[in-house]
């Protein structure tokens, strides 16, 4: 079983929780109109890179919403006794999102088809860019400071949606001025093996260290 931090007061507990249901609320919102934007503009490109990161956004809507439903609950026990499932959720969501990565870097590669320049996914992937880090490095604090693993989980699926916008912005910029369209799906496979990793870390329960003395050093949910 999850536990997570008691050497925090209650009331800290309480307040950090509505932050992260904060964090999550606005992460969930800006991914679907991310989604919207990215699927729309790769449509009219024919650019699959944009489609990917569409399907990407809608992937880590459902990462984010398993947290908000752990932490739509008011009562911390209830909050802890969620967490494992988060935490299965959200480590789908990684390895799905892998799956994808890996097969549209895979197809781009064999050249299925030549993408059009789209100044539109340039400007999302750019914002992407821009908001994403915040969000990230926000709630990642707030889950470690609570002693949440599936907190943090999601604050590193958003990390790494960061990196795939890093990937896409320099694949269509590059796309765009000298048609090296083999640049986005190199990087995209890397990220794709750092996918894979999280996801099996998220699946054990690793990867949430509380920094403050007196929390649990490191929650766990071991595969039985």
């Amino acid at each position: 079983m999850t536990t997570l931090s008691l050497g925090t007061s209650p009331a800290r507990r309480d307040a950090l929780a509505r932050r992260i249901r904060l964090l999550v609320a606005a992460t969930i919102t800006y991914n679907v109109i991310e989604a919207v934007v990215a699927l729309t503009a790769g449509t009219l490109a024919s650019s699959s890179a944009l489609i990917g990161f569409g399907l990407d956004s809608v992937i880590e809507v459902s990462s984010a919403a398993a947290v908000a439903w752990q932490f739509s609950a008011r009562e911390h026990a209830v909050r802890e006794a969620r967490e494992r499932t988060a935490l299965r959720i959200i480590a789908v969501s990684f390895l799905a999102l892998a799956a994808y990565v890996a097969v549209d870097a895979v197809r781009a590669l064999t050249g299925t088809g030549e993408a059009e320049t789209s100044p539109l996914g340039i400007v999302i992937a750019a914002l992407s860019l821009a908001i994403m880090p915040f969000l990230s490095a926000a709630q990642r604090r707030a889950g470690r400071e609570i002693g949440s693993a599936s907190a943090v989980a999601d604050s590193k699926q958003t990390l790494l949606c960061t990196y795939l916008s890093a990937v896409l912005l320099v694949g269509l910029i590059l796309n765009a001025a000298f048609g090296w369209s083999w640049a986005d799906p190199v990087a995209a496979l890397a990220i794709a093996g750092i996918a894979v990793k999280e996801g099996r870390e998220a699946w054990r329960g690793k990867g949430c260290c509380a920094p403050t003395a007196g929390s649990q050093a490191c929650a766990k949910s071991p595969v039985r």
